[in-house]
């Protein structure tokens, strides 16, 4: 009987940046992360600013509420930018983006959003995911309005994110 020996070849690890404006982060989300982990090392999930939304959180209390969520997770980087996908991802060094698609009308716009990345730095590669059914739905928007007119956010995002919920809309 040949002995075989095993040499382990210890490979890059594979990143992914999922961006978004997380205002607030949603279960929809959080399942989008947590499924894009079945295939990557780690994810830097990157709190942007859209320039047609007008925010309910500060950049920092996105940051903060993702950190909470997400603190007990080697694998999941909360970072930030300001400017375009394609300037970060060569900064970092990543470029493979995670986006979700809940419905047809996102993908018209996250079409648009890779091709027109892809034109300005073609190493670019995107994988969509769509949530669970549950989820579908599920929009930052809906649970913003529901917070607002004092409804049951706590099925639609963690615990801490429906606390600061209800921190806003006490003011």
């Amino acid at each position: 009987m040949v002995q075989q020996e095993y040499r382990f070849i210890r490979r890059k690890e594979r990143l992914a940046v999922y961006p978004g404006s997380f205002d607030p982060v949603t279960n929809g989300h959080i399942d989008i992360i947590e499924r894009s982990l079945k295939f990557i090392d780690k994810l830097i999930v990157s709190v942007t600013h859209h320039p047609t939304k007008k925010p309910l959180f500060s950049f920092k209390e996105r940051m903060e509420m993702l950190q909470g969520v997400f603190r007990d997770r080697k694998e999941i980087v909360i970072e930030y930018f300001d400017g375009l996908l394609v300037d970060y991802l060569e900064k970092k060094g990543v470029f493979l983006v995670i986006r979700g698609l809940r419905a047809v009308s996102d993908f018209d716009y996250e079409f648009q959003m890779v091709l027109t990345n892809r034109r300005m730095l073609p190493r670019i590669e995107t994988i969509f995911l769509t949530p669970k059914e549950e989820y579908l739905y599920l929009s930052s928007s809906a649970v913003k309005e529901i917070a607002r007119l004092n409804g049951p956010v706590e099925r639609f995002v963690p615990e801490i994110v429906a606390e600061k919920l209800r921190e806003k809309h006490r003011s």
